[in-house]
């Protein structure tokens, strides 16, 4: 068994779908993108069809590529980056289609759990205000402490949950 990992365009299909098919399909799926752009919805310059296809319709389009393998194997995991922003309970906060495209994606990953072949797990989670090139160099959180819960729900076991949503590996609210 190795490790192995693909770094693609999610403006651009055709590099995703030839990482998918090249390595045969993943076992685990991290969807980590956003798309950050401080304009009203309403303006003409909206980030909003970017934002929902990097972080909606690429996503599924992985999911979509991915299935076949995960129903071969009868095992996958796929994490969808999400954020607090992205919650209704938080009320979809920050600028631009942010928080639309991460409410859209955390629908999404409830959704999926009725569709996705047995022994797949799929779950969303706020990796919290991380110094990245998009958090930022005033972010509290390292990357290493930003990746903690992703991490855990990439290895998550058979009876680990499924269709949630997660902050420091705790349940949060949608």
């Amino acid at each position: 068994m190795g490790v192995g990992f693909a770094r693609i365009d999610l403006q651009e299909p055709e590099s995703y779908f030839e990482a998918v098919t090249q390595a045969g399909g993943f076992d685990i799926l991290v969807n980590n993108a956003g798309v950050l752009k401080d304009v009203s919805l309403l303006d003409r310059g909206s980030d909003f069809d970017v934002a929902m296809e990097v972080m909606v319709h690429a996503p599924l389009d992985l999911i979509r590529l991915n299935t076949p393998h995960w129903r071969a194997s009868g095992w996958g995991r796929i994490v969808n980056l999400s954020s607090g922003w992205g919650s209704h309970a938080e009320g979809l906060q920050g600028p631009g289609a942010y928080g639309v495209a991460k409410a859209a994606l955390n629908a999404l990953t409830r959704a999926l759990v009725r569709d996705l072949p047995p022994g797949v797990k799929v779950n969303a989670c706020d990796p919290g205000w991380v110094a990245t090139r998009m958090g930022g160099a005033d972010a509290p959180l390292s990357a290493e402490e930003g990746a903690d819960t992703p991490l855990w729900l990439a290895l998550l076991p058979e009876y680990g949950p499924t269709g949630g949503f997660y902050r420091k590996r705790q349940p949060a609210a949608w």
